[in-house]
């Protein structure tokens, strides 16, 4: 079966959880690298540089395949599992969340843990609206500058995604043709006379 979308969320969100004096900071990201997940952890981490944890959880790919949980010193498996549980339960990917932990000086022991997490996530997933994404396959398209007219109006119709474009006395567009359609788009391609087609 092709997967043809996906859920995940376009903007970053924060939200906060206190038990017992202990303060957890939410912050949920769209990310669609691990080296994009690494940078906002770093960032995160000189901003709270006091915490005392810096627990997380991804999950990327279209297929959800790749995925990495961190308790980050707490007790084994009380928080980057029930983080991860929290994107799974929404059913999302190319999302990560960090739980930021200032320690209050009572100790929450290990059910107090795993639901100070999940909660954290929770609430940190309801401040942002899930959004449903196209799987989309890349093209690479070159064409003399006369048929710019022709090529947008298949885009328009195909309802293709404009990445980049270089428009000169020939053109070169980068687009993004949702899977759904690829077959449609292909036949429609040949039919324009003059347009180069590479895929990516």
């Amino acid at each position: 079966m092709i997967v043809d979308s996906y859920f995940t969320i376009e903007r970053n969100a924060a939200a906060e959880f206190k038990d017992r004096g202990s303060k957890f900071l939410g912050y949920a990201f769209p990310i669609s690298t691990i080296d994009e997940f690494k940078s906002h952890l770093q960032t995160l981490k000189k901003e709270h540089a006091k915490a005392v944890h810096h627990c997380f959880a991804y999950r990327l790919g279209i297929d959800g395949n790749v995925f990495r949980s961190s308790d980050d010193g707490e007790p084994s498996g009380t928080a980057g599992k029930p983080i991860l549980g929290q994107i799974d339960s929404k059913g999302i990917t190319n999302v990560a969340i960090v739980v930021v932990r200032y320690f209050g000086g009572t100790l929450l022991g290990v059910p107090g843990l795993i639901n100070a997490y999940k909660t954290t996530a929770a609430f940190t997933l309801q401040v942002v609206p899930l959004v449903k994404k196209q799987v989309e396959v890349k093209y690479q398209l070159q064409f003399d500058y006369t048929r710019t007219g022709e090529v947008m109006q298949l885009l328009k119709q195909m309802q293709a995604t404009l990445l980049s474009q270089d428009v000169q006395l020939f053109c070169e567009f980068t687009i993004g043709v949702s899977v759904a359609r690829l077959d449609e788009f292909e036949f429609r391609l040949k039919e324009l006379h003059g347009v180069s087609s590479k895929r990516h």
